[in-house]
């Protein structure tokens, strides 16, 4: 059986210390491959036709045109691409406006290598990833537009729409009730361990039968699943 192809990357950040050091970390892993780097908005729109990366992680603070405002023409530059953002703001307007936009997902620039690669992974798969202490600042900037009905807007917005949750028979438990509350408020895994005092591996088993009892595919729906029912 043939070997998979690497994930190929288009790397874009002005801090060329960072982006070099980012650059040599995902180089660690075999199933990626960094085929360029860009140090602004223009000279990426003028690589990205020619290197067709499966995904384009893209910082925000950029100079000149910022990384959220870049995303429509990278698309159009490189339609097959995936754009991904990685970047340390944490505001909510940027993360609501990136999804519109066509971004793949928007991740912090703390997420730890192991996960960055994971991400990657996912994003060229086609799957909308988004750093688990955003979620609930995502869920709150569309509930700040006045969107009648926050899941259908959060699946407008992401790309690869999510499905509407199909109910299960089978209740949550209360402490699937309690994991469902903190998954809302936007708390990593770690976090919701040390809040409920379990293990961090018994977190991650709530969080599978959480989604598998409410028919969703990730904790972004499962956050706005949660904050729809509160309303």
């Amino acid at each position: 059986m043939p070997a998979l192809r690497p994930v190929s990357l288009l790397v874009v950040d002005d801090h060329n210390l960072f982006r070099r050091g980012l650059v040599a970390l995902l180089g660690q892993d075999p199933g990626l491959q960094v085929v360029g780097e860009a140090g602004d908005a223009a000279q990426a729109m003028r690589l990205a036709p020619a290197l067709r990366p499966d995904v384009i992680l893209l910082d925000n603070h950029l100079p000149g045109v910022t990384g959220v405002d870049a995303i429509r023409g990278l698309r159009e530059a490189s339609p097959a691409s995936r754009v991904l953002m990685l970047t340390v703001s944490e505001d909510a307007q940027d993360l609501a406006t990136a999804l519109r936009n066509g971004a793949q997902g928007y991740l912090l620039k703390t997420i730890d290598g192991d996960l960055l690669a994971q991400a990657i992974h996912r994003a060229a798969a086609g799957e909308p990833v988004v750093s688990p202490e955003l979620i609930g600042k995502l869920v709150a900037a569309f509930q700040s537009q006045g969107a009648p009905d926050v899941d259908d807007a959060l699946a407008s917005a992401l790309p690869g729409k999510a499905q509407a949750p199909a109910q299960s028979s089978t209740p949550l438990s209360p402490r699937e009730e309690d994991v469902l509350r903190e998954i809302a408020r936007g708390a990593s895994n770690k976090e919701i361990a040390r809040v409920l005092d379990i293990a961090e591996t018994t977190v991650k088993i709530h969080v599978q039968h959480i989604l598998r009892k409410l028919g969703l595919s990730s904790r972004v729906q499962a956050a706005v699943y949660a904050s729809d029912r509160q309303r």
